[in-house]
This record gives structure tokens, C-alpha cells and sequence, in this order.
């Protein structure tokens, strides 16, 4: 099974490179299934239902998000609705949406779970706690699991793939939106990467129009972020996994710069 993920899409440029990019890489490439982080899509911050429906349209087929999944009040209104959604499945159990997700296709089934960290970021439950209570209803469906561990700390992330290991096919970290050069298969089994990086402006800083970040520093004042200009960049990573085992057997990442 060959599999595209797509590391933070941010804004629209983000969802400009992914339209001119996910079609052709699974022509390329014969991609199975396609999945992408996609908390930012919608003007650097949070996921609207216009913005998740054009991602699906440009061959995406499924969306993991993160800390600023509810950043966008709307998507109270289809998160429970849309199944090809997942949000960190260690937010408390009240609120809507899943953690966690099935997908189908031609070729098999996937298996997508959403975690996030609690080093540097929100006090939330414990990502650990909550993948053993996911995988006890995603192993019983499919054998290919993808979990996305979107995290500050690399510690964390690293420590949640060994965790793992042999367990899913592979623990993806997003939210720093630089792309590490760590990628690599665990003893086990389980691909891990510390991040796969960001789908959007190439020369902003992590996506925002860097004069206002800059400016932010300098001062320390409250600024209003707004999403760079310029060449936009395109981070993802693509597997080969044994959809029988759900070992993962290749790992590389891609990252390219687009004049788009």
C-alpha cells in the first residue's frame, strides 16, 4: 500500500500547492490513499467546511488536525457529520468529533488516529492513555494504522513511536512546520518521522508573513498574524506499507518549492 501525508497545510497557499501536487504525485507514484494535516488550511488557522470540501476535491482523503482545530467556530456544525475528519483524540471525550477513523479504498482500509502533545502546548489527557483506547477499535478493523502526533517537543513525539513500535505502521509529528531529516523504521516496524514539515509560504516564517513576525520580536507587542506571500513550499512523506502486516517498509520524505 502506498500512502502521501501531507505535513500542515497552511492558508491558501498551502491548498494552492496541495492542488497542484497531490494529483500529480499520485499519478507518480500510484498513491493509494492521500492524508493531510490540515488545522491551518483555512487562513492560517483552523478548517472551515468550504475549505475541508476543496482539499477533498484535490484528491485528499482524509484530514488530521490539531491545536487549533476549533479555531474556527463553524466547525462545530459538520466535525460529526464529516468521518473523513479526525481531531487529537486526547481532548476530553465531551466534545464532538473523532480521534480517530477508518477510511476505504480500492486497495484496503486505513486506519487514522490524531494525537497531540502536552510539552509546551495545552494541559490536555495523555496522548499515550488515549492511543491505547483508539487502537483497541482501530486494530479490529484494519491492519494499516497511520497516527499523526501533532507536538512541539521531539522528545515527546520520538517517545510516542517507540511506544508503539510494531503496533501501528507509523507515528507522523506536525505543528513545528519544519520538516526534520530523521525519517527512519523502527525495529518493529513503525515508520517515524519528527516532523513532516509544512504545505505552504516558502518565504515566510512557519507560514506567516515574516515583517510581522519580526516586528513581533522586536517589540513584544500584540500583532495580528497574516499569511506570507511569495514561493510557497511543499512538505509531505510517502509510505510503503505491507497492508498485511501493517509494517511500514519505506519512508521518504519530499519537499519542494513551487511558483505557484
Amino acid at each position: 500500500m502506498k500512502i502521501l501525508f501531507i505535513g500542515d497545510i497552511f492558508g491558501n497557499p498551502g491548498r494552492k500547492a496541495a492542488k497542484e501536487m497531490v494529483q500529480k504525485l499520485k499519478k507518480e507514484r500510484q498513491i493509494d490513499f492521500c492524508i493531510a494535516n490540515g488545522e491551518n488550511a483555512a487562513g492560517g488557522s483552523g478548517i472551515t467546511y468550504v475549505v475541508a470540501q476543496e482539499l477533498y476535491k484535490y484528491g485528499i482523503d482524509a484530514i488530521t488536525l490539531g491545536n487549533h482545530t476549533w479555531s474556527k467556530k463553524e466547525i462545530m456544525n459538520f466535525i460529526d457529520s464529516d468521518s473523513n475528519i479526525v481531531r487529537p483524540a486526547n481532548y476530553p471525550v465531551e466534545l464532538p468529533g473523532r480521534g480517530s477513523t477508518v477510511i476505504c479504498g480500492e486497495n484496503g482500509k486505513v486506519g487514522i488516529l490524531n494525537l497531540m502533545g502536552r510539552i509546551y502546548m495545552d494541559s490536555i489527557d495523555c496522548p499515550f492513555k488515549a492511543a491505547e483506547s483508539e487502537l483497541e477499535y482501530l486494530k479490529n478493523n484494519c491492519k494499516v494504522i497511520i497516527v499523526d502526533m501533532h507536538a512541539e517537543a521531539t522528545s515527546e513525539k520520538c517517545a510516542l513511536a517507540w511506544y508503539l513500535d510494531g503496533r501501528v505502521s507509523c507515528v507522523l509529528g506536525t505543528h513545528t512546520h519544519v520538516q526534520t531529516a530523521d525519517e527512519r523504521i523502527l525495529p518493529f516496524g513503525t515508520a517515524f518521522i519528527s516532523d513532516v514539515g509544512m504545505t505552504g509560504p516558502y518565504d515566510g516564517i512557519i507560514g506567516v508573513n515574516r515583517e510581522i513576525v519580526i516586528q513581533k520580536f522586536l517589540t513584544h507587542m500584540p500583532v495580528r498574524f497574516e499569511v506570507a506571500t511569495g514561493r510557497v513550499q511543499f512538505n509531505a512523506v510517502y509510505l510503503e506499507i505491507d497492508e498485511k502486516t501493517g509494517k511500514t517498509t519505506g519512508i521518504e520524505r519530499i519537499y519542494e518549492i513551487l511558483e505557484v
